[in-house]
Order: C-alpha cells, then structure tokens, then sequence
C-alpha cells in the first residue's frame, strides 16, 4: 500500500550559505521595491522591473527576484518564487542567490523557509514529477562568512523539513493513511533519529487502561484505533503536545455532507504537526523534554459507531454525554489529555487540532485560534508563530459558558451551549486538572486551496513550525 503514495518525508531544496558564488551556475540578484538592484545587478535592465515580492524575471543567464519592502512576509515569498520559477524542463540544478548587505538572521529564516517550502508538491501519479532546482547557494560576498547566518538558515531548513513532513502525513489519502500506518510511520521516523524514542498501542491496550473516547470514536471502522506515544529527553522542562490523529472524518452517524468531505484526510493535520515537531526537536537536540501524544482513529459510519445519547467514560473515569459523532476531536484529545496528566508530569500541556469550523469563521484560513487561561502561555505561542511565520489569535475562556459543559446523564456534555470554538475548549479544559494548557484550533489555516508566501494548495503544515519555536522557548 504505502508504494502507491510519494515517499515520507519529501525531499526539499538543499541550502548553503558560502562567500562566493561560482563559475557557470546561475545568478540571482534581489531587487527591492523601487526598483534598487542588490550586488550582481550591473548591467541588467531595470526598467521594467518592480521589486515586488516574488517578481521573477530572467535575464539570458541570470535571474531578478523581487524581495518587496523587505518585510519577512516578502521574503518567504520571495523565496518560494524562486524555486517555483527554477522548475521545469530546463531547470538548473543549483543556482547562486547574491544577498544584499543588510541580509540579517531573520531575513536568512525567511528566505530559507520560502525557498525550501515554495517547490513543496504531493502528487500520487504513475508520471515522474516536474524538475526543480536541487539546491541554492546563498553568497554573502564581501561581507565575509557569518556563522549566525549559517546557523539561521540550518534553523529555518530544520523548520521548514518539519512542516514538509507534517504536509506529507495530512496529504496522504486515507486509503493508505489508516491509524496504523500513521503511527508506525511516525514511530519508524522516530527510531532513525537520535533521542527520539516511540511506543504504538494497539486497541487491546487502549480498551485494558479504559480510553473510551478514542474506543468510541473508531469503533465504527473496521480499521482499529492507535495510541502514538514519542518521547525526547530527560532533563529541563517538561512538555507534552497532543495531536488529533483523526486519519479521515465522516462525521459518524452525525455524518457530514458529501461536499468537502473528501478534505478529510487532513483532519490528522494536528497530530501530523506533533509528530513533525518531536522529530524536529530531537535533531536539534534541544535541551527540554518532549512528549508527543496522538490519538489516532478513523471516525466511521458502520454497526459499532458510537451514538449520539452514549455516555463514554474516558481515561481516568470521567464521562462524556455524546450529542454529536462529528465532534470527535474533542473525544480522543480528552483522553490523552488526562493520559498525560495522570502519567507524565507536564510543565505544560499543548493540544493542536482541526477541531472546530467555528474558527475558520472566526479568524479565517491562515490564522490559528489560542485558547488558555494564561497570559503567559498566550504571549508565548503568538510570539513563537510570529518568528516562524504562522499567525495565531487568542481568544476567551467565556465564564458565563462554563456551566454549560456539565451534563444531567454525565460529568460532561461534549458539545456545550455556546460559541462553537469556546465550548470546545472548556470541554478539554476539564481534562486538563491544573497543569498549564493551551488549545490551539488550526482548523482554518491546516488546508488550504491556493499558492501563496510558502504555501501550496494542500495540507500546510500549520503548526509545526510553533511547537518546536515553542520547545525552544522553554529549552532557554
């Protein structure tokens, strides 16, 4: 089966950072808004240029990308229009991108999360794929040989093979994608990475420990329910992130339309963005604990679907009044949730998810949803997206909710009164107990139906990128 699919994890555009460029490889000067040509820019013809983000234009053996204004936005940009231009039958293997002066640490980040990212394609076809250029030299030139350049563009490389990875998992069809193979091509990425070590449970394990929201929620596949558990390091602070590894979505018995449906698959993007920042982490070797917990089931329609009107009893005893088989999410996060907090001992619990439409809503599709009761951690998530280039939003706790999540027939209603998002996030606020928490929503920005900065139509990666930003934070 996994033959019929690309190979996990794609393969990216190489990157080098070097003081000269070289003899018979073609150049790439940067121009600004304006324009204003950067070093390489003698002779060449500007009279029909802008310097707008991500203008490509050829001239015989050279290039001119436009970078914009400068903003980090235009050079992910910038960068991702470069390797989308050098495509095609006569692409070049490998081409030199002359950095202006002024190129900084962060411009570097930018540049190598667009340039690595932008060429990203995931096609499942019998035809070999369109040629791309394989690698680029970015040259300082006079400035001389930076090692905080260098050590910038390894980071956003780094950074950028997580979300390439965290893509590739969502994107893959879930005739393929069941719960088994997502956690064990989770676990078997995890046993060639130093550091990183991984455990899968099977359905025996999850019904003997009591996970009846996972239970439940894949009891209607004929496909059985996982438990991926990954763990990196020993020493520092200790965090758990948990992923939604819903391996495809039909709602349940509260099935959903048949328009979009097929966009399912991607419904693991959660869990996909965990395992991609675990990998990540441990390459990096950063200095933190880490765990990654993914709950992974199918969400099917057949004789042994669970029902609106069932009462789950979840990991550690608390039970759920079921309203609606389509809020699934929220089921299998609970019980890993208190998985963790009965078993690991976090400093801080993350849950990432497609969990509500509600927040497409909101906040629309290229920005994800925080909820905590911390400032703290609010602060620490935005600004962890803000340097990798993922937004995110925080939005309330809403008190006057609160008591709609309790049930008559149960401990908890699963879908409470009340804003869609909100209330499902004070639902997994219960299983939470008092160990620091933030659920992040990436229900909007995890897909995505057209090409723009970095990204292409498909799965996003979305998350990724944060979680190991965040893993670094703590690791200071």
């Amino acid at each position: 089966m996994a033959s019929t699919v690309p190979s996990v994890p794609t393969k990216l555009v190489d990157v080098e950072v070097a003081t000269a460029a070289r003899r018979n490889t073609p150049a790439v000067v940067l121009a600004a808004t304006g324009p204003a040509l950067g070093p390489g820019g003698d002779g060449i013809d500007a009279s029909e240029l802008t310097g707008k983000a991500g203008e490509t234009v050829r001239h015989d053996d050279a290039w001119t990308l436009g970078v914009g204004t400068g903003s980090l936005s235009d050079y992910r940009t910038a960068g991702a229009s470069l390797v989308r231009a050098l495509s095609g039958d006569d692409a070049p293997k490998s081409a030199d991108v002359l950095l202006t002066p002024d190129f900084d640490a962060e411009k570097m980040r930018a540049f190598v999360l667009g340039a690595a990212l932008g060429g990203y394609r995931f096609k499942v076809t019998g035809e070999d794929g369109p040629k791309r250029v394989g690698s680029l030299r970015l040259v300082t030139g006079d400035t001389g040989f930076d090692e905080v350049l260098t050590s910038a563009a390894l980071k956003a490389h780094a950074l950028a093979t997580a979300t390439s990875l965290a893509r590739d998992l969502a994107n893959t069809p879930s005739n393929v994608k069941d719960p088994r193979w997502l956690a064990t091509t989770a676990a078997k990425l995890a046993e060639k990475q130093d550091g990183l070590s991984a455990v899968v449970r099977d359905e025996k394990w999850l019904a003997q420990q009591g996970f009846g929201g996972v239970l439940a929620v894949g009891g209607g596949s004929a496909r059985p329910p996982r438990l991926l558990e990954l763990t990196y390091g020993t020493t520092g602070p200790h965090l758990v992130f948990v992923g939604k590894g819903i391996t495809f979505d039909t709602g349940g018995i509260s099935i959903k339309p048949a328009d979009g449906m097929h966009l399912m698959r991607t419904d693991m993007a959660g869990g996909g963005a965990v395992i991609s920042a675990l990998l990540a982490v441990a390459r990096r070797g950063l200095p933190v604990r880490v765990t990654g917990l993914v709950p992974c089931a199918e969400n099917h329609v057949g004789g042994a679907a669970y029902r609106p009107g069932d009462v789950v009893r979840h990991y550690g005893g608390a039970t759920t009044e079921v309203q609606n088989t389509d809020a699934e999410g929220r089921m299998v996060l609970a019980d890993a949730m208190a998985y963790a907090v009965k078993n690991l001992k976090p400093d801080l619990i993350v849950d990432v998810a497609t969990l509500t439409g509600a927040m497409k809503i909101s906040l629309g599709l290229r920005t994800g949803a925080v909820f905590t009761a911390s400032d703290e951690i609010s602060a620490n998530v935005i600004d962890a997206g803000a340097k990798v280039g993922e937004k995110w939003w925080r939005m309330p706790l809403l008190e006057e909710h609160v008591a709609a999540v309790s049930s008559e027939i149960a401990d908890y209603k699963q879908c409470p009164s009340g804003p869609g998002g909100i209330a499902a996030a004070l639902f997994l606020q219960k299983f939470v107990g008092d160990v620091p928490w933030a659920h992040l929503d990436i229900a909007g920005p995890a897909r995505s139906e057209k090409v723009y900065d970095e990204v292409v139509a498909g799965a996003t990666g979305f998350g990724a990128r944060t979680l190991v930003e965040l893993a670094e934070k703590y690791s200071r």
